[in-house]
């Protein structure tokens, strides 16, 4: 989950190209930050500092260093507490090597073990300090050699990148698990976790496979296997601009992502509905429609939001394309033993695509037969490219780490496949028509809730100071009070709950009092009835309700003590419109009890690592 910047050129100074670069993937972890160059007289200059890039930068300032070579990093901790000395870049016993890495090493406790037998002594509890080292075990001038040396012993994931003192002119990179870009600029050459970093120096990029290592110089690259094999990679380009990762006069990245939805979801949506068929056409399923128009079952995976963007689509799916759908957590799916059976769809959903966890799931579906369909936000992706097909939901970088954008243009590209597999089957032309102008009616719905923004931070004012909530839904909208509650949990440090609403009296109505929020989720659809019962039995123990329903509901007013309306849709489209207010509650709340929205404390972004 680290972000790496590292580059290389042949005259210029590139610690402010390392700076910048950190600022742009520090959603990738804060804990602590740290740069190294190969300076003029060819020395390696360091400076780490526990914290996040403003204490860097200050440091810089104070402690100048400069030079044409040098890495960076971004620390989200795991070996090891947030500390100057665990802060990357870590080096070897020389001084001459440094390296900083993204994941985890799981051989790394043996690794030291041999290399403190051979009279290594270490400073940090890291395992990267271990992979410095046991590069420097293996140098002998050629620092490529080395890392393909070391690198053969290791077992884990690592996402590095290294420079060395003696080679001041060379920069290597390589991966496995944890993502590395290449990027190709005009005088100088980039390696990243992230395109982010690169984007205002080069929009060519090449996307490094499992087991690929680059070397850059400032004369060009080259690409080889740790095995030593020459690669040829294609240049890729990245089309998305530089106001993407800017705030452009939002406070902060995550509440300019929210108002971003109208447009997000649009996008996700564009030029895929056919109106005049009343059908969704996926380009990137094209060649699988027929296996899953006739699959059986379909296995979603994933986690954290993505997870609930996926227990939503299976109620879509099963609804509109009568196919049984399960869905797993995918850190679980692999350790235990499933039953994959011919003709098994797997639909693996990732904002990042490169979620650890995911991609090891992906790769036990595909080992056990099944294809493999994946859903992720990030072009270039691993998940985009080792899936056999997908879709992308085209909702542009996400930076704030609490994810809003990337789950509506989730549900909005399964709401396309559903209605995509629901033609294929048992939908008709009407219906089909029908569910399209629903669709493409949400944008505009969207922006009647954000109109609505400044009820909204009202009410989330109002109940900033409380410290448990709980959330309820039902149907398609269980797992949206599963989502709101994650939300405010992962930014205000709220403590939350969701559940479905008849759950509720199998225990957790015994915390309702006065003091517990309860935010039920209440459109006028078919749970309408039982929902209000629900409100009845936590207004009959004293507790607060903050009711999301729709337009024109008098008698959820009735009952709740503050209520947020939604516009009408089909009930299968409606969690992308509930959950928007939910977005904004736990925004608000976070933002009045003075906590780091974009940086939400031991959260980072893109998790790649188990």
């Amino acid at each position: 989950m680290c972000g790496i910047i590292g580059c290389v050129t042949r005259s210029r100074d590139i610690v402010p190209v390392l700076i910048e670069g950190l600022k742009r993937v520090e959603y990738r972890g804060y804990d602590s930050a740290g740069i190294a160059a190969i300076e003029r007289g060819g020395e390696l200059g360091i400076r780490k500092v526990e914290g996040k890039i403003d204490k860097l930068v200050a440091l810089v300032d104070e402690h100048p260093i400069e030079g044409p070579t040098g890495v960076g990093h971004t620390r989200w901790a795991t070996h090891g507490v947030p500390s100057e000395l665990n802060a990357h870049p870590q080096t070897d016993a020389t001084g001459k090597i440094a390296l900083v890495h993204n994941g985890i090493v799981e051989n790394y406790n043996a690794l030291r073990r041999s290399l403190e037998a051979k009279g290594y002594a270490f400073r940090s509890e890291t395992d990267t300090e271990v992979l410095a080292n046991l590069i420097s075990e293996n140098y002998d001038g050629n620092l490529e050699a080395a890392v393909q040396a070391a690198f053969a012993g290791v077992q884990g994931a690592y996402g590095i990148a290294v420079i060395c003192a003696d080679e001041p002119g060379k920069l290597v990179g390589a991966r496995n698990g944890s993502p590395l870009v290449v990027g190709i600029g005009a005088d100088a050459y980039y390696v990243a976790s992230d395109v982010a970093a690169l984007v205002r120096h080069t929009r060519d990029v090449v996307y490094l496979d499992d087991l690929e290592m680059v070397v850059a110089t400032p004369d060009g690259f080259s690409t080889t296997t740790l095995e030593n094999e020459d690669i040829t990679k294609d240049i890729e380009k990245v089309t998305w601009n530089i106001d993407m990762i800017e705030k452009n006069g939002f406070p902060h990245f995550m509440l300019k992502e929210i108002f971003e939805q109208e447009r997000t979801v649009q996008d996700a949506m564009r030029g895929r509905l056919i109106a005049a068929a009343g059908d969704a056409i996926l380009g990137g399923l094209r060649d699988h429609r027929r296996a899953l128009q006739n699959a059986e079952r379909i296995i979603i995976i994933a986690c954290g939001t993505s997870w609930h963007s996926a227990l939503i689509g299976e109620y879509m799916i099963e609804d509109l394309g009568r196919i049984s759908v399960e869905v797993e957590y995918a850190s679980e799916f692999r350790y235990r033993n499933p039953v994959i059976n011919p003709g098994d769809i797997a639909i693996v959903i990732s904002q990042s695509g490169e979620t650890l966890d995911t991609l090891a799931a992906m790769t036990e579906a595909q080992r056990r037969g099944a294809t493999v369909i994946g859903i992720v936000n990030v072009v270039g992706s691993t998940i985009a490219r080792q899936s056999d097909g997908g879709v992308y939901t085209h909702a542009g970088l996400e930076i704030g780490v609490a994810s809003t954008k990337a789950f509506t243009s989730q549900l909005t590209v399964l709401a396309a496949m559903a209605l995509m597999l629901g033609r294929s089957r048992d939908i008709s032309v009407t219906e089909g028509r029908q569910i399209v102008r629903a669709m493409e009616a949400i944008p505009g719905q969207i922006a009647e809730i954000l109109s609505r923004h400044e009820s909204i931070k009202d009410i989330g004012t109002r109940y900033a100071r409380h410290t448990n909530f709980l959330y309820l839904g039902r149907g398609y909208n269980f797992p949206v009070a599963l989502e709101g509650a994650l939300k405010l949990k992962e930014i205000s440090y709220i403590h939350a709950e969701g559940y479905p609403a008849a759950e509720m009296k199998h225990g957790p109505i015994a915390l309702i009092d006065e003091r517990m929020p309860v935010v039920v989720i209440a459109p006028q659809d078919a749970f309408y009835e039982k929902i209000l019962s629900n409100m009845q039995e936590v207004k009959a123990r004293g507790g607060r309700i903050i009711a999301i329903t729709s337009e024109g509901d008098d008698q959820v007013e009735k009952m709740a003590d503050d209520v947020i309306e939604i516009p009408r849709t089909l009930p299968h489209l409606t969690p992308i419109l509930s959950v928007i207010p939910l977005q904004l509650l736990a925004y608000h709340m976070a933002v009045e009890r003075d906590c780091h929205v974009d940086q939400p404390r031991n959260l980072a972004k893109s998790v790649t690592v188990e």
